[in-house]
C-alpha cells in the first residue's frame, strides 16, 4: 500500500500484504474498507487507517456492542467523524447513522457504544492545521476542563 501521503503514525507496516486495487484513473485510489488491515486499539475497538492527502489523517473505527474507546482521546487540531452504522455515545448524547460530529481544536472525548458503531473520521496534522489558518492559540484556549 502506498503510504507516501500518510503523515500520521504508520500502524500498518509498509510491507503488509495489503495491496491497493487497480485504478480507473492514475490519480484515483479506491479500497474496500473491510480489506484494509484493522489495528486493534482496545477491547472491542479497531481502527483502519486510510490513505489521504498530505497533512490529513482519515480512518474507519469499528466498536463492538458495549465497547468504550480505551483512552481519553485528545485532538490538538480537532476531529470530525461521520457515523456510518450503529450508535456512538459522547457523554449523554447519542449519535446514529448519518450524524456528523465535530470536535474543536484541543478537545477531548472518550466515546462508547451500547449497540456497536462504525464511523469514518478525519483530522489535520499540526503543520496542515497551521497552514490552513489554525493557530497555536486556538489549541491552547479552546479546551475547557469540563471536557474530561
Amino acid at each position: 500500500m502506498d503510504r507516501s501521503n500518510d503523515t500520521g503514525p504508520h500502524d500498518v507496516p509498509n510491507d503488509a500484504p495489503f495491496e491497493a486495487p487497480a485504478s480507473a484513473h492514475p490519480a484515483m485510489q479506491a479500497w474496500a474498507i473491510d480489506a484494509v488491515p484493522a489495528l486493534q486499539v482496545g477491547e472491542g475497538c479497531t481502527r483502519r487507517d486510510l490513505p489521504a492527502g498530505p497533512g490529513v489523517r482519515v480512518w474507519v473505527v469499528d466498536m463492538a456492542p458495549g465497547a468504550q474507546w480505551p483512552v481519553l482521546d485528545h485532538h490538538e487540531t480537532g476531529e470530525s467523524y461521520y457515523v456510518i452504522a450503529g450508535e456512538v455515545i459522547e457523554g449523554q448524547a447519542r449519535f446514529g447513522p448519518g450524524t456528523y460530529v465535530y470536535f474543536a481544536p484541543d478537545s477531548r472525548h472518550r466515546p462508547h457504544t451500547e449497540t456497536g458503531v462504525r464511523l469514518i473520521g478525519m483530522n489535520l496534522g499540526y503543520s496542515a492545521f497551521l497552514a490552513a489558518g489554525g493557530s497555536p492559540e486556538s489549541i491552547t484556549h479552546c479546551y475547557h476542563p469540563t471536557q474530561g
